[in-house]
Formats: C-alpha cells, sequence, structure tokens
C-alpha cells in the first residue's frame, strides 16, 4: 500500500516509524513530515491544513490510505473531502472531530448522553462571563472553546486570576478566533490520565493507558504547553477502572456520536480526572495524543495498518490488538523560552546516541546535513523498561547524551507513576 501521512510533529515520526513496520507499507508518504520522517518516508511539501493540495496529491499518486496526525486538519473536514474522492482515510468526519474542535459541543454531548464530566457554562461575552465569576469560588477553569494547540486551558487559583484569564482569551484574542466563546467549568481534584481508543463508530477497543504531563516546569508548575513527556501504563487506571471508562464514557460516547448523526471512526482520546475511584472527563480529542502516542506506540505489537483499516471498513470487533507488558516513557525536550517565544534554528547534537531509546523529532529540519531545531517541542526521547522506574531511567540516560542551545524539559517525568510502581 501507499500511505500518506498527514503532520509534522512528535506524534506523527512515531505513527510513521509505527506505519513503516507494517507488512501493507510499500510506500510511505509525509506531509509536511520532518527531519525524523525524512529517514524513513518521503517527505512531501504541503501543509497538513491544506485539504485541496494533500486530496489532489492523494488522487494524483494513487494514496490507498491517509492516516491524519493533528487535529485542525480534522475539524476543517479533511476526511469529508477525501471521501467524497473516494479516498481511504483514517479519522473522525468533520462533524465527529468537534468533540475536539468545540469545548462548549464536547460539554454539550456529555450533558445530554449522562457522561461524566465537571459542571460548566459557556460565554460569548467577557462582561457575562465577569458577572458569573464573582458568583464563584477558586480555584476554577477558564478555557478558549475552539482549538488553541494545547494551551487554551487556563487553572486559576483566584477569582482575579480567572478574570485575567478572560481578558487574555475574550478582549486580548490571546488565541484568535478559539476565544471568540469560552467555557468556564469548576476545577477538579484528582490525578490526571490519558485513555487512548480506537473505534470504527460501533465498536470500542482500547490502547493501553498513559499519562501526559502538561505543566511546562517540574511539579507541574509553569503554563501548560502542548505536552512535556509522557509514561505507559498511568497506573491510577487499574483493570476495574478501565472497564469502567470503556464502558462509562468511550462507548457511549461513540453510541452518542452515531446518534447525533456523526458516527466516529479513528482514535477517540479522552482526558480523564481520577479520584477516589470516580471518574470525569476533562475534554476529549479527536486524535493520538501527543506526546503520548510517544509512549504508546512502542508498546503496540500488532499491525496498525490492520487496526486502521478494521476502523475504516467497520471490523474492528474481529481485531485483537496485542501490547508489549514492558512500560514505556517519553521526555520531550523543548526549546527554551518554550511555550512563550523562542528561537529556532539551532544546531542538535548528540542524535546518534540514542543509547537503545527511541528518538522521535517534532520541531526539527535538516539543512545541510545538520539537524536544525525548528519548533517549541523539538525531540521526544522514549525508551521501554522492564518497570516504569527503569523505563524512566533509559529515557533520561538518552535525553542526557542529546544537546542543543537553550534546551530544557522536565527532570520528573513519570514520578507519579514511580510511586505506585509496588504491586504493579
Amino acid at each position: 500500500m501507499k500511505i500518506l501521512l498527514v503532520g509534522s510533529g512528535g506524534r506523527e515520526h512515531a505513527l510513521a516509524w509505527k506505519i513503516v513496520q507494517s507488512r501493507h507499507c510499500e510506500k510511505l508518504f509525509c506531509a509536511p513530515g520532518n527531519a525524523g520522517t525524512s529517514a524513513i518516508a518521503e517527505n512531501i511539501q504541503i501543509n497538513a491544513e491544506d485539504i485541496d493540495a494533500l486530496a489532489g496529491f492523494a488522487e494524483k499518486q494513487k494514496i490507498d490510505l491517509t492516516v491524519v496526525g493533528p487535529e485542525v486538519p480534522l475539524v476543517l473536514g479533511i476526511v469529508d473531502r477525501f471521501e467524497k474522492c473516494g479516498l481511504k482515510i483514517f479519522g473522525p468526519s468533520g462533524k465527529a472531530a468537534m468533540l475536539e474542535g468545540s469545548k462548549a459541543f464536547a460539554k454539550k454531548i456529555m450533558q445530554k448522553y449522562g457522561i461524566p464530566t465537571a459542571e460548566s457554562r459557556e460565554f460569548v461575552s467577557a462582561e457575562e462571563a465577569f458577572s458569573y465569576l464573582k458568583k464563584q469560588k477558586a480555584p476554577i477553569v477558564v478555557k478558549a472553546d475552539g482549538l488553541a494547540a494545547g494551551k487554551g486551558v487556563l487553572i486559576c487559583s483566584s477569582l482575579e486570576e480567572a478574570e485575567n484569564a478572560v481578558k487574555k482569551i475574550m478582549l486580548e484574542n490571546a488565541f484568535g478566533e478559539a476565544g471568540k466563546k469560552i467555557v468556564i467549568e469548576e476545577f477538579l481534584e484528582g490525578e490526571e490520565a490519558s485513555f487512548l481508543a480506537f473505534s470504527d463508530g460501533k465498536t470500542v477497543k482500547p490502547m493501553v493507558s498513559s499519562q501526559d504531563h502538561k505543566r511546562v516546569f517540574d511539579n507541574d508548575e509553569g503554563p501548560n504547553t502542548g505536552g512535556m513527556g509522557a509514561c505507559s501504563p498511568a497506573l491510577i487506571v487499574t483493570k476495574k477502572l478501565e472497564k469502567k471508562i470503556l464502558r462509562e464514557i468511550m462507548q457511549k460516547t461513540i453510541d452518542a456520536m452515531k446518534k447525533e448523526g456523526a458516527k466516529y471512526k479513528g482514535v477517540l482520546y479522552a482526558g480523564l480526572m481520577i479520584k477516589n475511584g470516580k471518574i470525569k472527563v476533562l475534554e476529549f480529542n479527536a486524535r493520538f495524543g501527543d506526546p503520548e502516542t510517544q509512549a504508546i506506540l512502542p508498546r503496540m505489537d500488532s499491525d496498525i495498518v490492520e487496526i486502521m483499516l478494521a476502523c475504516i471498513k467497520g471490523t474492528l470487533k474481529g481485531k485483537k490488538i496485542e501490547w508489549s507488558k514492558k512500560p514505556c516513557a517519553c521526555v520531550v525536550l523543548a526549546s527554551g523560552g518554550y511555550p512563550g517565544h523562542y528561537e529556532k534554528n539551532k544546531e542538535i547534537f548528540g542524535l546518534e546516541k540514542n543509547c537503545n531509546a527511541f528518538v522521535f523529532h517534532a520541531g526539527t529540519k535538516k539543512e545541510n546535513n545538520k539537524i536544525l531545531t525548528n519548533g517549541g517541542r523539538v525531540l521526544g526521547i522514549s525508551a521501554l523498561g522492564k518497570t516504569i522506574g527503569e523505563a524512566i531511567q533509559n529515557a533520561y540516560f538518552a535525553a542526557e547524551k542529546i544537546s542543543f542551545e537553550k534546551m530544557h524539559y522536565r527532570r520528573d517525568i513519570g514520578q507519579k507513576a514511580l510511586k505506585k510502581q509496588t504491586g504493579y
């Protein structure tokens, strides 16, 4: 099969790495890809959001399967566009992808179908939001309704901070169109986990659990980022809780979308808050997580292309997905200043010293035989281990071999999992 992978981040490099292992993959194209994907696929200089150009390329090249990594093309309707052309594509329709594209839409679905989530209100007026906040208690959460690259969720420890968040999103347009509407919701206590599953619109098959680390600094301090690291499994997700999540959240959501006339095919990602065995949904994503994918796919023993094709064809029920028992940890190496202002074009050293780790490129490019930084999150260093502790140790050992000017990374990835390691 000729396969096209859309996107350019660490998630896409991990997907490319897994796709080329498939017995079905004869040729892989990445659009636009990065320095890492260029080593295993042919990079095509088409922007991930240029749906017409992507569809034209797929038709011309007779692409057998397209896999969509990032959320923006999904929300823009790339799946609908490709399917109209008779092209096979993995991912949810534009309407189904609104589970991620609009937090207000996702809240309405959850409230309508009894899927557990935080209490919330939506606002299109900053003045109404300010009035509402006067009657609330902190901490409280303010979210931009639309897509904001993982940075549109502001956890506020005081009402003054919450008012500033409303100003930032709605009056200062920090996230552009994504902030035309906001959602203000109660702050949920507990431990976060990421739960991803494949679906063909009827059947739901879980991936192994994982845990993202959103804040930029150690001890979950600083602003939210797109993710500074991940580990799998999330030990808080016990076998009993996994069954509950599948039944009360994942399957319920897939069934709800079908009833809403938006059959959901692809990957459904639920960001969860768990406390004392109770689970609530923080958010939904309509695709593989980043950096969760870099901690999940190294544990996948099955052929990912076969699973994707089953999702498209509606035959997922008969598929068994095999997973390694070895845990995996991923440490993200970021540019200094990220998620704020950062510089690009810094040469990266030590990539050849990967020390049995998986080095997934995110914000990189190749120029004059040099690998340079080209984004905020630059590399994801993933490693397996017999235990979570060993996986974390292996990932950090490899990370320390790599360097670029002003490189930054968290030193505490997986520490919550380590504390729960006994008895795993």
